[in-house]
C-alpha cells in the first residue's frame, strides 16, 4: 500500500518498564501486545520550512511515544502557494490530502503557515483550511492544531477571532501550567515554550467558548489549550516542535528582510533566548547593519552557538504534553475499534464531506466513541 511505504514509522523509547519489540515486554497501555497508532501530519508551512517542520514534528512524536509504535503520514493542503521544488517534494513524499480518510488515522496534527493577510479569512488558503477543520470535527478524530492553525480552528468552529499584537510575540516564555489536567501530567508547575507570531486569541474569549487553558503566561498569553468536541482537540499558539536553533534562524531571516527592505523595522531580539555575550554581538551587528543599510552586510552576521539555558528548554515539557496526548489518542483508538467491532449497518447514509480547495474529503461518519473516562481523560 502506497501510504505505508511513504509513512514514517518508529517505536518510541519505552519508559516506566516498557520494552522494545522482540524483547518480551509489553507497552504501557496494553498487556501482551504493542500499541500502534497512525498520525496524519498536515504540514502547511512555507517552502523554506516544509522539510524542517516535517522533521521536527516526527522527532517530537518519536521522543514522546513512550512504548507506542507510531507511524506518521504526511499531507499538505494544495491551496498553500508553493514553488516548483516544494511542489515536487510534496508530490513525491506526501499523500494526497483526500487520502486522509482512507489511511486509518488515529489522530491528525495540523500546522500553521506564515500569514500574509490581517484577516485570516482573506488568506488564499482559507477555504481549504476551513474545510479541513470542519471535516476533522465531523470525523471525531482527535486533533492537534499549531499556531495559525489553532487560530483558524477556533475561528471556524466557535467564531473566536484573533487580534493583531502591537509587537511581535517572539521568544521563549515561561508558562504557568494547569497541573491538574491529564494532558499536563508530569510537566510540572511551569514550562517553557517558544512563540513567534503577530496575532493572538484572547484567553477570555477561549474560556467563554468552552476551551480549557492548559498553560499560559502574562507576557505571551495562552500557549496550550484544549476542548473536547467529537474528539479531543489540543491547540497551541506556540511552537512545541521547534528545535533549539529555530528562533535564531527566524531572527536572522527577519534581519535579512529588513536589510533587503522587505520589512520596515529592525527585529527585536527574541526574549529569554540568547545569552548575554550573544546578545551583545547581535546588538553590535544591528548598529553596524543599520548604519550600512545594505543587504550584502548579512555576510557579516555573527556566528552564534548554543549558549543560553533556554536554548531548547521547552523540549522536556513539550515531550510530556505530546506523550500524554499520544496516550489519549491510543486509548481513544482502542475505544473506537471496540465500538466498530460491535457496529451494525445502518441504512441511513452517513457520509460526511468537507470541501478542500477543488476536492472533497469524504469520510465515514461514525458515532464517536465516548472519551475514555476510566483513566481520567474526561475533560
Amino acid at each position: 500500500m502506497k501510504a505505508v511505504a511513504r509513512g514514517h514509522e518508529f517505536f518510541g523509547r519505552a519508559t516506566s518498564g516498557t520494552q522494545p519489540p522482540g524483547s518480551g515486554g509489553t507497552s504501557t497501555l496494553s498487556a501482551g501486545r504493542i500499541e500502534s497508532v497512525r498520525i496524519g501530519l498536515v504540514n502547511n508551512m512555507p517552502d523554506s520550512a516544509v522539510e524542517r517542520t516535517q522533521r521536527h514534528f516526527i522527532d517530537l512524536l518519536q521522543s514522546s511515544a513512550d512504548g507506542l509504535r507510531v507511524e506518521v503520514m504526511l499531507y499538505s493542503l494544495p491551496a498553500i502557494p508553493r514553488a516548483a521544488a516544494a511542489r515536487e517534494h510534496i508530490a513525491s513524499t506526501y499523500e494526497p490530502i483526500d487520502a486522509l480518510w482512507d489511511d486509518g488515522l488515529a489522530a491528525i496534527v495540523v500546522t500553521g503557515t506564515e500569514p500574509s493577510e490581517r484577516n485570516l479569512k482573506d488568506e488564499v488558503f482559507w477555504g481549504s483550511l476551513a474545510g479541513l477543520i470542519d471535516a476533522i470535527d465531523a470525523s471525531g478524530i482527535p486533533a492537534m492544531f499549531s499556531c495559525l492553525a489553532a487560530h483558524a480552528a477556533v475561528l471556524q468552529v466557535d467564531g473566536v477571532p484573533r487580534s493583531a499584537l502591537a509587537d511581535k510575540c517572539f521568544g521563549v516564555f515561561e508558562d504557568d501550567v494547569a497541573v491538574e489536567h491529564k494532558l499536563m501530567e508530569g510537566v510540572g508547575a511551569r514550562m517553557w515554550l517558544p512563540h513567534t507570531r503577530w496575532n493572538e486569541v484572547s484567553e477570555a474569549e477561549l474560556v467563554k467558548a468552552g476551551y480549557q487553558i492548559l498553560s499560559r503566561s502574562d507576557a505571551a498569553g495562552v500557549s496550550f489549550f484544549a476542548k473536547e468536541r467529537r474528539g479531543l482537540w489540543l491547540l497551541c499558539q506556540g511552537h512545541p516542535e521547534y528545535d533549539g536553533a529555530n528562533l535564531l534562524r527566524e531572527y536572522r531571516r527577519d534581519v535579512s528582510r529588513f536589510l533587503s527592505r522587505k520589512r520596515a523595522t529592525y527585529p527585536e531580539l527574541p526574549r529569554s533566548y540568547f545569552g548575554e555575550p550573544e546578545a551583545q554581538l547581535l546588538c553590535a551587528f544591528k548598529d553596524a547593519a543599520v548604519a550600512q543599510g545594505d543587504a550584502t552586510f548579512m555576510q557579516a552576521f555573527p556566528r552564534i552557538l548554543p549558549g543560553s539555558p533556554t536554548w531548547d528548554a521547552w523540549r522536556v515539557g513539550a515531550t510530556s504534553v505530546f506523550g500524554n496526548w499520544l496516550k489519549y489518542v491510543s486509548a481513544a483508538k482502542a475505544s473506537r475499534d471496540a465500538a466498530r467491532s460491535d457496529f451494525k449497518p445502518d441504512p441511513v447514509n452517513t457520509d460526511v464531506a468537507g470541501y478542500i480547495g477543488d476536492q472533497y474529503l469524504t469520510g465515514r461518519a461514525v458515532e464517536p466513541a465516548s472519551t475514555p473516562s476510566g483513566d481520567g481523560w474526561r475533560l
